[in-house]
């Protein structure tokens, strides 16, 4: 039986993982274990998706699941909001061969492991990336904004942009040559991604333009500039970037 619900959300970049466990476990909060997620993510040849910042994403973990999302029509500056429609799937790569006959192309993986930690009336995920690790809170805007306090999170600490996006921007930066966000091909995060990351937290960022990175502001971003060899090449200006299959295309991804 497909679900589909609102979805409501902020992140937090952080530096110790087990320090976040231990509030949540003094505030009685328990995990079933941390869970490691491989998710392929999928678009028409047009890139037509991705351009309505819509995501079509096929995840296996401890069972597959069938995810699409698209923007929800009320927006809100300090939350990231999603329509999102689930089903679970008997067979991961029957879904696959199911999706590809209907010209859907596996246009990116990645990866990411996951601990989950019911908290009141929101749901706290320790999300540990090749890139760094982040705290995500979903549930209603009153219980997130609470339950950051409660874990101590400074508000204007939170970032509305999503794994893929910052991941794009980091790539970019970084002069990485591949876009499959794995461990395998990034089992260190950059030396850059700290500062890098930092620029998607609210205190960083204004909306400045259509097509900009999701939460990155002009000011913030034009620091990187372009430097010599390896490093941070970002000139604060949007731009169109390719997907694995070449295609050129400019946008936000999904967590």
């Amino acid at each position: 039986m497909p679900t589909e619900h609102v979805e409501i959300e902020v992140k937090f970049f952080v530096d110790d993982v087990d320090r976040v466990r231990a509030r949540l476990k003094a505030l009685d909060a328990s995990s079933g274990g941390e869970i490691f997620e491989t998710n392929y993510r999928y678009d028409d040849r047009a890139g037509g998706l991705l351009a309505a910042k819509c995501l079509l994403r096929l995840r296996r973990d401890r069972q597959a699941i069938l995810t699409f999302k698209r923007p929800h029509p009320d927006q809100a500056r300090e939350f990231k909001i999603y329509d999102e429609y689930e089903v679970i799937v008997d067979d991961f790569d029957g879904m696959h061969r199911i999706l590809t006959a209907l010209g859907f192309e596996r246009v990116q993986i990645y990866e990411k492991r996951r601990e989950v930690f019911p908290l009141k009336d929101v749901l706290v995920c320790i999300d540990r990336l090749p890139y760094g690790d982040f705290i995500e809170i979903e549930g209603s805007p009153a219980w997130i904004r609470e339950s950051a306090h409660r874990l101590a999170f400074p508000w204007e600490r939170r970032i509305l942009a999503n794994y893929l996006h910052i991941f794009e921007t980091l790539r970019r930066c970084c002069q990485l040559d591949f876009t499959d966000l794995t461990f395998e091909n990034l089992p260190e995060p950059p030396p850059e991604a700290r500062t890098i990351i930092q620029q998607f937290e609210a205190v960083c960022t204004t909306s400045w333009a259509a097509g900009c990175p999701e939460g990155a502001s002009r000011p913030a971003l034009q620091h990187f500039g372009r430097r010599n060899g390896r490093g941070l090449i970002w000139t604060g200006k949007p731009a169109a970037f390719s997907s694995a299959g070449g295609r050129s295309f400019s946008g936000r991804g999904h967590r």
